[in-house]
């Protein structure tokens, strides 16, 4: 049986608008054709995921493909759909805090380049070269 850490905690998104300034400078280091999520943790280190080819699962567990170890996200809280020539795609994996995409809650959304993805306490932005 795997430990997953303790049970997921409510959590109320604090709206933020602007783009983080250290965001350029992630943009600029990216290779052609590739797709990111960015964001930074509490003690300002840029944490940055490939986003591969079909689905990707978002979660605290400890079999996420992004793990995102923080109360505030649940063990199994979104999954991102990859697939060429198409736009990325975020699906709420019944999470208890929701998925939002540019400040507004989604079940099944569409994510392009710019875009917003909260997940928990966690700003998300995706990237794509």
């Amino acid at each position: 049986m795997q430990e997953h850490g303790a049970t997921t905690a409510e959590f109320e998104i604090q709206a933020e608008t602007a783009s983080p300034g250290w965001l350029k400078e992630v943009r600029e280091r990216l290779s052609p054709g590739s797709r990111r999520l960015v964001c930074r943790d509490d003690g300002g280190e840029i944490l940055d995921f490939e986003v591969e080819p079909g689905w990707t699962r978002i979660g605290r567990s400890v079999a996420a493909d992004i793990r995102l170890d923080d109360p505030s996200v649940s063990r199994r809280h979104a999954l991102i759909v990859s697939e060429a020539s198409e736009p990325l795609r975020v699906l709420d994996d019944r999470s208890l805090n929701g998925v939002l995409v540019n400040g507004s809650s989604v079940e099944w959304g569409k994510l392009e380049d710019g875009d917003e993805l909260t997940i928990g306490s966690y700003r998300l932005f995706v990237l794509e070269g």
